[in-house]
């Protein structure tokens, strides 16, 4: 029977976290359940930072960035002795399960750990990139793309009265999601990212093309998993004779106030992490796929997420 659960926060911070930790000290304690916050992700469970949450924990936090629980990676937590030691933190304050915000990476650990020590764990899904399988949004990638979004839109104005190339960097180590969809919806003319092999050649020869046509500027978005904008900017201008810039957007798309989409998400989520661990679930996600609330098993949550890359990247050069 579930009568003490703890909430942490783990990886790369996302707007909306703390909309989610919001939702689920609330709803828990409305559900007559006890609450621990932990501070610093897998690291505050292995050296016991941890508090008492309720009702007034987490007031005035719902439109806030970043998470008040504070986080970051922990290579202790992948030891077994690391893990060893948080076990011994869950039993010493009688947790009884876990609710761990966070992506891809985050869920491996729960669900390594919740395997292990026989916790339940439940995972809500927060990551700008939203590469986590099996879901359609996680918290926070709308933020990010709008924020994202907002400077591409900048840069357009500079870019037209300068008669420029921008080559403008977005994060997205691993996975493009980002840099298509302000690509996309930024008007951009080229885009690079991971998942598709980039042909500069002849991204350079349609710049010239164009140039000679009369089009004096042009917008390439970079995922920074896919190349260094610095570094194309260069070869671009090398290439081309043309006056190139480059821009790397970096944390800013990280923080900032979370868009009702990204709150709404996380508040919705929250209260069905909680359900799950009410219901004696474990071992699984919660997320909004087509319309709904579901859960899907961490093991399928955590394999690499497939988008129609080549669907996406179609459209944007038919549209420039």
């Amino acid at each position: 029977m579930i009568k003490k659960i703890a909430v942490l926060t783990t990886g790369g911070d996302a707007p909306g976290m703390n909309a989610a930790i919001r939702s689920v000290v609330r709803y828990a304690v409305n559900q007559k359940l006890e609450v621990m916050g932990v501070f610093r992700g897998w690291w505050g469970l292995i050296n016991e930072e941890l508090k008492d949450f309720n009702h007034r924990s987490v007031s005035n936090i719902v439109n806030l960035g970043g998470t008040i629980l504070k986080t970051g990676r922990c290579p202790e937590f992948q030891a077994e002795e690391g893990r060893a030691r948080a076990y011994e933190t869950i039993k010493k304050y009688a947790i009884d399960a876990l609710v761990v915000i966070g992506g891809n990476g985050s869920f491996t650990a729960a669900h390594k750990f919740g395997r292990e020590y026989n916790i339940p764990c439940i995972g809500i899904p927060a990551s700008i990139d939203n590469d986590v399988n099996g879901i359609d949004y996680t918290i926070g990638s709308d933020t990010a793309i709008n924020t994202a979004l907002s400077a591409i839109d900048n840069i357009r104005d500079t870019s037209t009265s300068m008669e420029r190339i921008f080559v403008v960097e977005v994060m997205g180590r691993d996975c493009g999601y980002i840099a298509l969809s302000v690509a996309l919806a930024g008007g951009c003319e080229d885009v690079i990212i991971p998942e598709r092999k980039f042909d500069l050649e002849a991204t350079c020869h349609d710049i010239v093309n164009g140039n000679l046509r009369g089009k004096v500027s042009w917008i390439i978005v970079v995922a920074e998993g896919a190349g260094s904008a610095p570094e194309i900017a260069k070869k671009i201008t090398e290439m081309t004779g043309l006056e190139t810039r480059q821009i790397v957007l970096g944390h800013i798309q990280r923080g900032g106030r979370p868009t009702a989409v990204s709150r709404d998400l996380a508040l919705h989520l929250g209260k069905a992490a909680v359900d799950c661990l009410l219901a004696g679930e474990k071992d699984k996600a919660v997320g909004f796929t087509c319309g709904k609330i579901m859960t899907v098993d961490f093991e399928t949550a955590i394999r690499r997420k497939e988008f129609n890359v080549d669907k996406w990247y179609s459209l944007i050069k038919a549209l420039t």
